[in-house]
């Protein structure tokens, strides 16, 4: 399993859900993974587990010098970075009468800046491999209606992928965006939100939410050189949802 081999990939928010799953496919195709995530317990067992090859470093995504300290890291540990998925991000449900500036501007910074700030962060690095392959993990709600906060940055994730394709073409970086369904993670099949997925799923034309591999498989083949012609695209991995 050879689909990375000798490639360099930095993670967000992979301490867990499908961050790890990523992260796990990643070394089993034989890339070298810096997970980054502020779950530093989940964090640091990961690394572990993964072995040699991979490397956990606590960040605050929203953090300009977070991401300058993770990209020298990772040049000193294994060289220049190959791949970046911008996976961390949090989900808030909430109406906008009842949204608070603070709630929204702790949305915005964790979903969207992250995002700028990690593509602007690597893109020397990636410079010197004239091969990158950036994965900004939006949402179909980066597509259609949810919730607010959530639904903006989504879809500032998809506009920011295709500016930042055409920025970095010239350097041979290609940047494309994934946008999940409803995913099987602990945030989901945990607590009061299991019978609400159970009925939600009802109305996914596959009748079925998706497992953490199953969106792994795209981003892998995101980053893989198998993808070498896509730049500025959306990959849909929604059941369905967004077809209706």
């Amino acid at each position: 399993m050879t689909r990375l081999l000798n490639k360099v990939a930095i993670i967000t928010g992979a301490a867990r859900g499908m961050g790890a799953s990523h992260a796990r496919k990643f070394v089993e195709e034989g890339a070298k993974v810096v997970i980054t995530d502020l779950n530093e317990e989940a964090g640091i067992a990961l690394a572990q587990e993964l072995g040699e090859n991979a490397m956990f470093i606590k960040q605050d995504v929203s953090s300009e010098a977070d991401w300058d300290a993770v990209v020298a890291e990772t040049e000193k540990a294994f060289g220049p970075v190959n791949i970046l998925v911008n996976n961390a991000g949090i989900s808030v449900n909430n109406s906008i009468e009842n949204t608070t500036l603070e709630q929204y501007l702790k949305i915005v910074n964790i979903n969207q800046v992250s995002v700028f700030l990690g593509m602007k962060a690597v893109v020397s690095s990636m410079k010197k491999t004239e091969n990158g392959s950036i994965v900004n993990i939006s949402s179909m709600n980066g597509l259609v209606a949810g919730a607010i906060g959530y639904t903006d940055t989504k879809f500032a994730v998809r506009g920011m992928t295709k500016a930042a394709a055409i920025d970095f073409a010239r350097y041979g970086i290609r940047v494309n965006s994934v946008h999940p369904g409803v995913i099987e993670t602990p945030m989901v099949t945990q607590g009061d939100s299991v019978e609400v997925i159970k009925e939600f799923a009802k109305h996914i034309p596959l009748k079925r939410v998706a497992k953490s591999e199953e969106v792994t498989n795209l981003v892998l083949f995101l980053a893989s050189e198998e993808s070498s012609y896509s730049t500025g695209s959306e990959f849909v991995i929604d059941g369905g949802l967004t077809a209706q």
